[in-house]
């Protein structure tokens, strides 16, 4: 574009919640672009940059004006605009008036619905610059910031005080008031390495400005980049490679304008305390990258960064070093008293953690679970006495020094204490397992004691919050609910384990003993979880028809339910499946329809088409009940998809409610037959053409 130009937004501000940094860069950028396309201003690539003081975005190749349009405003019929003498009427001349001209100049325009007035009126763009200031304020106002806060005496809100704010298209500086600020072409560098003013010749030298004056690196992914490099760096020269997650990244990308990593040590002593105690030490209360070996276990090292070149970085190593030893020590204090309490003999206190009001203590809770636990292992053929034994410890490690000093180790410090009481390794590994699938994606218990427990403390929660009436709305979710209803489906299904929910839902419901309404909280409960079945089921690419098939039979165990789902969706590719879909919808119209009672069985049929139905699906009924008992969807459909001749012919040639009661009693004892052969897999009348 000849007549384009960057544009440039920089606020300045203290220092931002590292947590929100990256949601508000996007959101900001988001907002700008909208605002631009809302306006007609088109424009290229787009660029967000995001650091602790600071929030820019530069729009490359905004064209410097709306483009001119012409706009057709519609007024009265001509047969209204005008009398028998053809003099303007009221309406055509408070038309002419309403768009600034004269009668003489509106025009006629033709449509299917006669000839009408209209009036094209010119509309010239308006410049950027002038639309830019609204856009970028309106833009600041609709960011994602949960709690605004104010400073000195100013009126003005924002998630931390503003100090600076650049506006720039091309090389003239727009000046207007963004949060009180002038807008101009002044930016301001590291708070330590350059405080002073930065003047910014033009948007496109923003970045390269910033880190030769400023000593700032503005682009979060190159911030986050730089600092993995750099923390392998770090890492490989003590013999190690550096324990990168992801959201800490971004964590520590979000803290520093300017990265410069530091390796620290500690003591090997440490070492003997699990590691992922240490990790947890070291990443949620230092914000340190732990340091492995090849074998993936922990050395004696972490990387830290700094967000300020040293001129002692020894002084900043040691100052980490002394901070991080205290918090080791008091992990390893946990350690050690925590073991000197037997898991069972933490029980007890339990009843005195309430979990729920209505629903009693973690005591309370464990013991339901246990019973819960052993309904489905026995239902699966697994050893019950490992469930039972796993659900009563499952939640002791909560009373541990270890989880109340960090929850997130809940289950895995269990499982180590376990260990270290001389439970059985299923025993322990199900007391981890009870919290997995830990989030979308992440893996299900690998264990069969695990799968139980994780499925049992699940649907006990689900239930028990049901029954309660804290029943989720919105985005309102406080207990995870639906976390807990999908975790418990990924579990089953992703371990083909043939479990039937709604038995174990009733089962759950049935150990309450406060007041409840038992049917209605069933009634609740059962859809919400089929709902997130649903989106499970749309996630891995079938389609919303295909699920309502099978939900119209409503299947209860959720891996049989998906083994009939993907027969399905197979038997819709078959050529004769869009044929005896339409036939299966035409037979539940005329079941659903008729007055008539079908005959408890088929009777006395006269016409050949009718009689040949009868025969094949009398011989596909025999061929698919050994597939069905296997629980062979794919071929029983494939066995069924065999009628449509015989199908077709009959609504080709039989009239089904004809005046003989008797015969069209038999006919219709014959559709539901058919009905019937289909709806033992699903209903593919939901099948969609």
């Amino acid at each position: 574009m000849s007549d384009a130009q960057h544009l440039l937004f920089e606020l300045g501000c203290e220092e931002l919640p590292p947590a929100s940094l990256l949601k508000l860069s996007n959101a900001l950028l988001n907002n700008i672009k909208l605002g631009l396309t809302e306006a007609d201003l088109s424009f290229d690539e787009c660029i967000a940059y995001a650091t602790p003081r600071r929030l820019a975005v530069l729009i490359k190749d905004l064209t410097s004006a709306q483009a001119d349009k012409s706009i057709e405003k519609r007024g009265p019929a001509v047969a209204a605009a005008f009398n028998d003498e053809g003099e303007p009427s009221k309406a055509c001349q408070g038309f002419a008036r309403s768009c600034g001209t004269t009668v003489d100049q509106l025009e006629r325009v033709q449509t299917n619905k006669g000839e009408w007035l209209s009036f094209t009126q010119k509309v010239k763009g308006q410049a950027s610059v002038a639309l830019i200031p609204d856009i970028i304020r309106k833009s600041i106002h609709q960011l994602p910031i949960a709690k605004r806060m104010r400073w000195g005496a100013s009126t003005v809100e924002f998630v931390r005080p503003v100090h600076w704010a650049v506006l720039m298209y091309g090389a003239t500086i727009i000046n207007t008031d963004i949060l009180g600020l002038t807008t101009g072409n002044i930016s301001h560098g590291h708070r330590f390495h350059a405080p002073e003013a930065i003047c910014i010749a033009s948007p496109e030298s923003y970045e390269a400005t910033l880190l030769a004056q400023g000593k700032v690196i503005p682009g979060f992914a190159q911030r986050m980049q730089i600092i993995r490099d750099a923390a392998n760096s770090a890492a490989a020269a003590v013999g190690g490679i550096a324990h990168i997650e992801d959201d800490l990244l971004e964590e520590i990308a979000a803290l520093n304008e300017f990265p410069v990593p530091i390796t620290g040590n500690f003591n090997e002593r440490y070492l003997a305390l699990p590691a992922e105690v240490l990790i947890t030490t070291m990443q949620i209360n230092q914000k340190y990258f732990p340091v492995k070996n090849v074998d993936g276990e922990l050395l004696a090292h972490f990387i830290t960064f700094s967000n300020i070149e040293s001129k002692n970085p020894l002084s900043i190593q040691q100052g980490n070093e002394r901070v991080v030893m205290p918090r080791l020590a008091d992990a390893e204090f946990f350690w050690n008293q925590d073991r000197k309490l037997r898991l069972e003999e933490r029980t007890e206190l339990l009843s005195t953690i309430i979990f729920q009001k209505k629903l009693g203590s973690l005591a309370d809770k464990s013991l339901r679970v246990e019973k819960l636990a052993e309904f489905i292992a026995k239902s699966i053929n697994v050893d019950p006495d490992l469930a039972i034994r796993a659900a009563k410890l499952a939640k002791t490690d909560l009373v541990t020094n270890m989880v109340e000093e960090f929850a997130s180790l809940q289950g895995l410090m269990g499982h180590y204490y376990a260990l270290a009481d001389g439970e059985s390794a299923e025993v322990a590994q199900a007391i981890e397992e009870q919290y997995y699938p830990k989030g979308a994606g992440s893996t299900t218990a690998t264990s069969s004691t695990g799968q139980i427990l994780s499925i049992a403390e699940k649907i006990d929660t689900l239930t028990g919050i049901f029954s309660a009436g804290l029943i989720p709305g919105g985005d309102k979710d406080p207990y995870a609910l639906r976390r807990a209803a999908l975790g418990a489906l990924r579990t089953i299904i992703e371990n083909q384990l043939e479990i039937n929910l709604i038995a174990c839902v009733d089962f759950a419901l049935n150990q309450f003993t406060h007041e409840f309404d038992l049917d209605k909280t069933r009634g609740l409960v059962i859809p919400f979880i089929f709902e997130r079945l649903k989106g499970y089921c749309l996630d891995h690419d079938f389609t919303a028809d295909e699920f309502e098939a099978v939900f119209a039979i409503l299947p209860a165990q959720p891996y049989d339910f998906q083994r009939r789902l993907q027969a399905v969706q197979n038997f819709r590719s078959l050529a004769e499946a869009e044929s005896l879909a339409a036939a299966n919808k035409r037979i539940n119209n005329i079941l659903r329809k008729s007055e008539n009672q079908p005959a408890a069985t088929v009777g006395k049929l006269v016409e050949p088409a009718e009689i040949a139905l009868l025969a094949s699906a009398g011989q596909a009924e025999q061929d698919i009940a050994p597939l069905l008992a296997e629980k062979n969807y794919q071929a029983a459909l494939n066995r069924l998809a065999g009628l449509r001749a015989e199908v077709d012919n009959f609504f080709d040639d039989v009239m089904v409610m004809c005046d003989d009661l008797d015969l069209r009693a038999n006919r219709l004892a014959l559709l539901t037959k058919l009905s019937t052969l289909f709806l033992q897999i699903a209903d593919i009348s939901k099948l969609q053409s």
